[in-house]
């Protein structure tokens, strides 16, 4: 939060488009991505691709927590409520598809299918988040009208990720047992 609030005190990137994008939601998919790796992805035990989505919500939901503080601190409380459904279930949604693939890379054995997941964690979240932002920047008064659709269609890939995840989990769980 201080090297966005920095670049919007310099008028760095301050169209909606590079504001969205790279200000917002690279930056913070980043810093989420980075700690993913640098502490759990290289330090923590996982099996399961499963795993790697529980540990990238956990992430993400500790990062929404600290933004939401910092955010009410800053505008005020009368926000909390709409705080409390749009920004905090994407950022949890972001975690599950970040957390699906550095649990893909983690659980894969073959070098170039590691390193194209962990590239796909942190980029597909960075333009899901970008998206994200980008459409309550851009929309101004009617941002709803395309936040819903955007956020029906992000909970539909997360769920998606989360099943497969399952599946090749009770994959993993049978090879072993077998």
């Amino acid at each position: 939060m201080f090297i966005q609030y920095a670049f919007q005190e310099e008028g760095v990137a301050q169209s909606a488009f590079y504001e969205s994008y790279f200000i917002y939601g690279l930056l913070e998919e980043f810093f989420k991505w980075f700690i993913f790796i640098f502490t759990t992805y290289k330090y923590s035990k996982f099996t399961t691709v499963y795993d790697g989505i529980v540990y990238g919500v956990s992430i993400s939901l500790g990062f929404a927590t600290v933004e939401n503080i910092l955010y009410l601190f800053a505008h005020g409380i009368e926000f909390a409520f709409s705080r409390a459904i749009f920004p905090v279930s994407s950022h949890a949604l972001f975690g599950v598809i970040m957390g699906y693939y550095l649990g893909k890379a983690k659980c894969n054995s073959k070098d170039k299918l590691k390193r194209f997941n962990i590239i796909l964690a942190l980029c597909l979240p960075f333009v899901l988040h970008g998206t994200y932002d980008f459409i309550i920047a851009s929309i101004t008064n009617f941002w709803v009208y395309g936040l819903v659709p955007f956020m029906i269609m992000l909970w539909i890939l997360g769920l998606r990720k989360v099943k497969v995840a399952n599946e090749l989990s009770e994959v993993n769980t049978t090879r072993l047992s077998g």
